[in-house]
């Protein structure tokens, strides 16, 4: 089943009064269930991408469907709503509410889903225990290490049940054993729950766990590389 696709997407900017293509024309499928990373040289638009896939940015040509829906055609407000309920997102900064334990960070979303309180704690608590973080549950960013605010990151972008998951850059900060316990973490919900997890990477680690690889240069599809699991 299509999970994204996109048709002929640019996306331009000006920089200096030049016009910069940092998209150019790509057409690409996402079906679901897969485990994708996206490389590039700095300045590909791998992040562009991810961008546009998660409607934080909006494209200057071309059209993006997810799940059915071409998302050019929201408004901002239908735009926010439909980032709620369809995509989970992975930073590499962590991003999470610094006032808020592990638990409550996961179950924000789930609040302006507008699920019950019990819901949302029985929620958390199931996440935390499949990142291996239960015990953290009343613990502030502040206590956790890089890792396991990272793991708590994904537990929060499962919150919502997403239709897929961006993670951009989702190793960057973290040390080898933390990245080798997020990547089978992240492989173990792919391949148990059959989540589909879009990476933008220079991480070579990433990368080798990938069962589809989509090279980007200057804006356009160098590759795509599909391998067995």
């Amino acid at each position: 089943m299509k999970v994204i696709e996109i048709k002929q997407l640019i996306k331009e900017y000006t920089d200096a009064e030049i016009r910069v293509k940092a998209i150019n024309g790509i057409d690409l499928i996402i079906e679901e269930g897969e485990f994708t990373a996206v490389v590039g040289p700095s300045g590909s638009g791998k992040t562009t991408l991810l961008n546009l896939l998660g409607g934080l940015d909006k494209p200057t040509g071309g059209e993006i469907f997810i799940n059915g829906t071409r998302i050019n055609d929201l408004s901002d407000n239908q735009l926010i709503d439909f980032r709620l309920h369809n995509i989970g997102f992975v930073f590499q900064a962590y991003n999470l509410i610094p006032v808020l334990t592990a638990g409550e960070n996961i179950e924000l979303i789930m609040e302006l889903q507008g699920k019950s309180r019990s819901e949302r704690r029985k929620r958390s608590a199931e996440l935390l225990e499949a990142v291996g973080l239960i015990d953290r549950i009343n613990s502030r960013p502040s206590k956790l290490s890089g890792g396991q605010q990272q793991r708590v990151a994904v537990a929060r972008a499962l919150a919502s049940k997403p239709r897929f998951i961006l993670a951009d850059e989702p190793t960057a900060n973290l040390d080898s054993v933390s990245t080798q316990n997020l990547l089978d973490i992240m492989e173990r919900l792919n391949h148990g729950e059959n989540i589909t997890f879009i990476f933008s990477t220079h991480d070579n680690r990433v990368v080798r766990k990938a069962h589809r690889v989509i090279t980007l240069e200057d804006g356009k599809v160098l590759s795509d590389v599909r391998r067995d699991e």
